[in-house]
């Protein structure tokens, strides 16, 4: 979906107000968008956020999401594969792409334990939010790194920008 004024509010009770109750709606639409994505998947790995941000939130929105994928889809679900290594400032709060691409630069990697997971697969990275692509990127560059395949993005929503700020 797009995330403008109407997607945020029940993007940010799922992220930030513990509305898990959403999650077997949004993981049906992911369902639904992304068939094709997991019809050539091998695995699901959610972006994950650094320990002190779980512990904060007390679980991953992206996890949950990919858990639910997982079972509704039969694709497995590897929420532990890859690793946020540094605790950065939240993607929102950065002004500019360029930022934002800075803000996650070597940020992720896989899980030595888990990445026979990972190698010679088709990864679908599950995300919450698309806004410049700056996470997915990192956390693609770490997934190809350990040997992945091929790596797909699916997220619940992306932030589309007018066609004016693209000229």
């Amino acid at each position: 979906m797009r995330y403008d004024p109407a997607s945020r509010d029940p993007i940010l009770a799922l992220k930030r107000a513990d509305r898990l109750d959403l999650v077997p709606t949004f993981a049906r639409w992911l369902e639904r968008a992304g068939k094709g994505l997991l019809a050539d998947a091998d695995v699901i790995v959610p972006v994950p956020l650094h320990w002190r941000r779980l512990w904060q939130r007390r679980f991953n929105q992206s996890a949950v999401l990919a858990n639910r994928l997982a079972g509704l889809s039969g694709v497995p679900c590897e929420c532990r594969a890859l690793r946020r290594l540094r605790h950065t400032k939240s993607q929102g709060e950065m002004p500019s792409a360029k930022a934002r691409r800075r803000n996650v630069r070597a940020a992720f990697r896989i899980d030595p334990a888990r990445q026979a997971s990972i190698e010679r697969r088709k990864v679908l990275l599950l995300d919450d939010v698309f806004t410049t692509g700056s996470t997915v990127e990192s956390c693609a560059r770490a997934l190809k790194r350990a040997g992945a395949e091929k790596v797909l993005v699916l997220t619940l929503a992306r932030v589309v920008r007018p066609m004016s700020s693209y000229i």
